[in-house]
């Protein structure tokens, strides 16, 4: 990082791993009985090692020679967590340390995400089944709440989806996540796949401002969405809830533009957007502000890089994991701007601290705390090859 300039204190790999483990530890209370060999603290060490070194838990214990043995710690996983306290402890751990960085208004963002399935067909009870996508349609499925703060990206809450379940259920649980927040909500930018009459309505009936992409039901906006040039036109969908039908009106912006050889396409290419939003006056301003939700998925990118490997389909685990990688993420903006950015007048400078080297930094204490194998075992002595 840069010069002294900078700060007279420093932040310490080991520091960082302990940030992470005490968060953790500090969030979920885990009873692990009088007679255990390990603790809280021996767990989640682990579990923040192998985030960072995006790897198992097994892989991880078996290489170290201080770690607990993978049983022991598998075993405490699918004993002494529950679904339902991983999901609330989770938002709340998430929120925790965001809520007093928000400013007075934000903008926040709904987004689904779909980790393929693999596995046995006739294994897939209690997945997500939608539209085939890599190879399948059954998959461990995640929508997410984000706010977007100074270019930065907080993740409020996560939420595991399961078959049955609908966007419409998913987006009122976290506009009710909303209603418990201090920050006043400025838009709502919505995957697409909240595109639909009750969650319009929902919006609509919370008076929150939304953008979200059309998709094309219907011959009429189909036929909309196939000519023309950019305009603004009005929009209806029609739902059922409890036997009662009822029409959500609302208007579509196309915006259009010259795709130019841009993914190898050529021609107009036309976007469509449902938009209730007052600072929204064009269909140019509709995608330009939409756009801002495409830099949500980098949240996605980044999270990949800090996934614990695993083949089960526990649900409880699976969650706890997704929590912990989006856990990372929001340490690393919060620990940015609290402790490394600058405070000077006119707004803090933000030294640069990549993400990656935030993972780098966590992954190497967590080797160095779990006494990590530096060596292997040879048959012979190494020759003067090895020696510079």
């Amino acid at each position: 990082m840069p010069d002294s300039q900078q700060a007279d204190d420093e932040i310490h790999e080991d520091q960082l791993l302990n940030f992470l483990v005490n968060t953790l530890t500090g969030a979920f209370s885990l009873n692990l009985g009088e007679n255990a060999d390990i603790d809280a603290e021996d767990i989640f060490e682990v579990l923040v090692g192998a985030c960072a070194d995006g790897t198992s838990v097994s892989e991880l214990c078996d290489v170290s020679k201080d770690a607990p043995p993978a049983t022991n710690i598998l075993y405490h996983l699918r004993s002494k967590f529950d679904f339902d306290t991983v999901a609330s402890v989770g938002n709340l751990l998430l929120q925790r340390d965001v809520i007093e960085h928000l400013p007075e208004q934000v903008e926040v963002v709904v987004d689904l995400h779909l980790r393929p399935y693999y596995g046995d067909e006739d294994e897939t009870s209690g997945l997500y089944h939608s539209e085939a996508k890599a190879g399948t349609t059954a998959f461990h499925a995640y929508a997410t709440l984000y706010a977007r703060v100074r270019n930065k990206r907080y993740t409020l809450a996560v939420r595991r989806l399961e078959d049955g379940d609908t966007a419409s259920s998913v987006l009122a649980e976290f506009l009710g996540v909303l209603e418990g927040l201090d920050p006043e909500v400025k838009a709502v930018y919505l995957d697409r796949g909240f595109y639909d009459g009750k969650c319009l309505t929902l919006l609509q009936a919370h008076n929150y401002a939304y953008v979200t992409p059309v998709v094309k039901w219907g011959e009429a906006i189909q036929e909309e969405l196939d000519q023309g040039w950019s305009r603004t036109i009005e929009h209806d969908l029609t739902t059922e809830f409890d036997g009662h039908e009822w029409t959500v009106e609302f208007p579509v912006y196309i915006d259009c533009t010259y795709q130019n050889g841009r993914y190898d396409e050529h021609g107009v290419a036309r976007h469509g957007y449902a938009v209730d939003a007052s600072f929204i006056d064009t269909p140019r301003q509709a995608r330009q502000h939409y756009s801002k939700r495409f830099g949500i998925e980098s949240s996605y990118r980044l999270s990949e890089k800090t996934t614990i490997s695993t083949t089960t389909r526990d649900a409880t685990q699976r969650l706890l994991f997704v929590v912990i990688s989006l856990l990372f993420q929001n340490v690393w903006r919060y620990l940015h701007w609290e402790y490394v950015a600058t405070p000077r007048r006119g707004g803090r400078r933000l030294w640069k601290w990549s993400f990656e080297e935030f993972i780098d930094m966590v992954t190497r204490a967590a080797w160095t705390a779990l006494a990590v194998r530096r060596a292997v075992p040879a048959n012979r002595p190494p020759d003067d090859r090895f020696e510079r």
